[in-house]
């Protein structure tokens, strides 16, 4: 573990339903396409379940959005996604939550750093209000041909695959291309940021394995719902997959807030004895030789 580094504490959060307030397609980009909202998402779930040749449901929307695009005859270009991203609207509290727990994280001696890990469109992200906050967002992306339009699928993040942006945020392995830091094996406590020291933000059964893995590691995960609290949050905690459900409110003094402070303070106090304790280890070592 290196020393005198100020320890770092990660918070890490799905998008849609997490912090905006429904699937981000369905504010402007699928208006702009000219199709019904339920119309497109029931055409992307043909072709995922299509008996003869299933797809990957984050494929599917994706490649709807350009088959749509395309007969429509509306190229959407990455400038288009990320216009749309400045109609996204969030939960209570959202826009100020970020400063605010970075304030507390350094009252409590650790430094909070925030990451977004999506299967929505990481150029809508980009348009919103809150881009900013994020130290690396990892949503799907798409390929642009020569005139800037959307041609394919550059970067999918389905269920599954959301959990190697656990692993790279652990090591600090942030570029997609490094595969060599994310392979190497590095003991945990030696890590930047170790599972005891994340905190996973999702609200339904896409974020279970990113859910499971933080919290089987030590760190923390919270499930959020808007309305009346749905079956799957209480199905969540009662199987074990989080460890709190709050309402998707991030304002000052909410459950929601209280709790992540809460949090932020014991594992900023759990991170100073582990280190303690691996310095008098190290220390009795050295004494023994």
């Amino acid at each position: 573990m290196k020393k005198n580094k100020i320890p770092t504490i990660a918070l890490m959060y799905d998008f849609d339903k997490t912090l905006c307030t429904t699937d981000m397609q369905n504010y402007e980009l699928i208006p702009n396409l000219g199709v019904k909202k339920d119309a497109f998402w029931n055409k992307a779930t043909e072709l995922a379940e299509n008996p003869d040749a299933p797809m990957d449901r984050v494929l599917a929307y994706m490649y709807q959005i350009l088959r749509a695009s395309k007969a429509a005859e509306r190229p959407v270009r990455r400038e288009n996604f990320v216009q749309f991203g400045k109609s996204v609207e969030f939960f209570p509290g959202v826009t100020e939550w970020f400063a605010r727990i970075n304030e507390y994280g350094k009252s409590q001696g650790v430094q909070v750093e925030h990451y977004i890990i999506s299967s929505g469109l990481k150029e809508i992200i980009e348009g919103t209000a809150i881009a900013d906050e994020f130290k690396r967002i990892y949503a799907c992306e798409f390929h642009y041909d020569e005139n800037g339009a959307a041609v394919w699928p550059a970067v999918a993040v389905n269920f599954t695959g959301k959990t190697q942006f656990l692993y790279r945020i652990n090591k600090q392995a942030l570029e997609l291309w490094d595969d060599r830091t994310i392979n190497q094996y590095v003991p945990e406590n030696e890590r930047p940021v170790p599972f005891r020291n994340m905190i996973y933000f999702g609200d339904g059964v896409t974020d279970i394995p990113c859910m499971k893995l933080v919290k089987v590691g030590g760190g923390c995960s919270i499930g959020v719902y808007s309305g009346r609290k749905p079956q799957v949050c209480e199905r969540l905690i009662g199987e074990g997959r989080v460890d709190f459900v709050f309402k998707a409110d991030y304002s000052e003094g909410s459950d929601l807030d209280r709790c992540v402070k809460d949090v932020i303070t014991q594992m900023a106090s759990k991170d100073r004895l582990v280190r303690l304790s691996l310095k008098q280890s190290e220390r009795s070592a050295n004494n023994g030789k």
